[in-house]
């Protein structure tokens, strides 16, 4: 089946059911949508990582990341913090009980934190936002931010595209596209912010959408350079025609802590 094809299929069926879970899930069902999400991406990023038999690191990795979800969801930033704070010395204690492998534990260690910190503390900003006053609203704002601006990248790029972004990571990203992108997120998040969020108003809507999708640039390029040291051309093949789910939310990787924290100290309510 055509590639294009079936990323709409997927799309039709995704979206629905998207919808359903932001707009009338409760807090506890969104956090645990979220929870499954980012433990499927985590299985991805093991299989990027690390060879076949490393149970142990890929359990690890995972448990890990339970707890950092979980943390944002009962107790906020502090918890999130005091995870991470506590899941370091109990990675260097599980290399020290393999004192024969501590060298290569090293590099095992640095993995595991990296992809933690990379998925699950960055995903873990969309408990933190749906947590706060409107914060279904804002939710819905990052997905329109994301779909607006990979949308306007993806087909403008296809159309106009020349020039080549940054083609030792990325070949099929064009500078045009990335201009397009940035219309388009500016468009998107404007246009959301009149209709649902009048009172942030359209100047903080044009900075929101330029970053927005900026960050939503760079995490792409980012999950593109792990594929790239991993030799992978997608994630994993869970999503027919969008690769992996590891795929689809390298855009909102730092988008949501970007407007988690734009909201938090330019104080936008």
């Amino acid at each position: 089946m055509n590639t294009h094809i079936q990323r709409w299929m997927t799309a039709a069926v995704a979206v629905p059911l998207l919808l359903l879970i932001i707009g009338f899930g409760s807090e506890t069902v969104f956090a645990l949508f979220i929870i499954v999400v980012v433990l499927a991406a985590m299985v991805e990023y093991n299989s990027l990582v690390f060879e076949k038999g490393r149970r142990m690191e890929r359990a690890v990795t995972l448990i890990a990341s339970f707890f950092v979800l979980t943390a944002a969801f009962t107790g906020g930033p502090p918890f999130v913090l005091a995870t991470l704070t506590f899941v370091i010395p109990g990675l260097f204690s599980l290399s020290l009980l393999r004192p024969e492998k501590v060298v290569s534990d090293l590099k095992t260690i640095k993995d595991i934190f990296f992809g933690l910190f990379f998925i699950s503390v960055m995903i873990s900003h969309f408990i933190l936002i749906r947590g706060d006053d409107r914060g279904v609203a804002w939710v819905f704002f990052i997905i329109v931010m994301a779909f607006s601006s990979d949308v306007a990248a993806y087909y403008i790029g296809r159309t106009l595209g020349r020039r080549k972004l940054v083609p030792s990571v990325s070949v099929g990203k064009t500078v045009e596209g990335a201009v397009g992108g940035m219309a388009g997120c500016i468009a998107g998040c404007t246009l959301y912010v009149f209709m649902f969020l009048p009172d942030v108003g359209p100047g903080h809507a044009v900075v929101m959408g330029f970053l927005g999708s900026v960050f939503g640039m760079i995490g792409d390029l980012s999950e593109s350079i792990i594929k790239r040291a991993s030799r992978a051309k997608d994630s994993g093949s869970l999503l027919p025609g969008h690769g992996g789910v590891l795929d689809r939310l390298d855009s909102f990787i730092f988008m949501a802590p970007f407007v988690y924290y734009y909201k938090l100290f330019v104080a936008i309510p």
